[in-house]
């Protein structure tokens, strides 16, 4: 094998170990790493090789977190439109992350990205798209950022719930969190 093939299967290894870990934590915090060595389909020595500690694994997860995050965000599209249409975009692209997301709120230090300059209060973007929203007529004038990245967090949590406790389809309980979302930042009439 060539040192190129070597580390494109030592990057897959990781990865399928970061991935398993995000799959098994999601659904349960308290996994061990023999779990998720299993479902990476790797042996717990091979685990141990790319990640000496838990500690570790949960730094990579973290960076992976970022990513996706990233990524998702980016997908959505939140600069363009009218605040409501952005803010519908963006719960579609962060249902696909449930596990991962399931895991950041049950580990909350997991995702700190240094670029953002630390976790307190509401991503600027998210913000702009609020105020945007506002602005718009699109979103409710009452509801300030904060609150409404608070609320998108708990719909989502709420909709991975009902998925995973009624089995119903992930089309379906991603219309009722948009349908939720719709009617919770919709205007009223004063």
């Amino acid at each position: 094998m060539t040192e190129v093939q070597v580390s494109g299967s030592r990057a897959r290894t990781r990865q399928a170990i970061v991935d398993a870990a995000i799959e098994v934590l999601g659904r349960n915090p308290a996994a061990s790493l023999g779990d998720i060595a299993t479902a990476a389909e790797v042996g717990r020595t091979t685990l141990h090789r790319y990640f000496a500690e838990r500690s570790d694994l949960l730094a990579a997860v973290g960076a992976e977190a970022v990513t996706r995050l990233g990524r998702a965000t980016a997908q959505a599209r939140i600069g363009e439109g009218t605040g409501a249409s952005a803010l519908r975009r963006l719960c579609q692209e962060y249902f696909d992350l449930g596990n991962l997301l399931s895991l950041m709120f049950t580990e909350p230090g997991l995702c700190v990205d240094p670029a953002a300059g630390g976790s307190e209060g509401c991503d600027p973007e998210f913000a702009a798209m609020v105020e945007r929203g506002h602005a718009d007529g699109t979103i409710d004038p009452e509801l300030p950022a904060d609150w409404l990245q608070s609320l998108v967090w708990s719909q989502l949590y709420a909709g991975w719930a009902y998925l995973a406790e009624t089995g119903a389809s992930r089309h379906e309980v991603l219309r009722l969190i948009l349908r939720t979302v719709d009617g919770a930042i919709a205007v009223r009439p004063t």
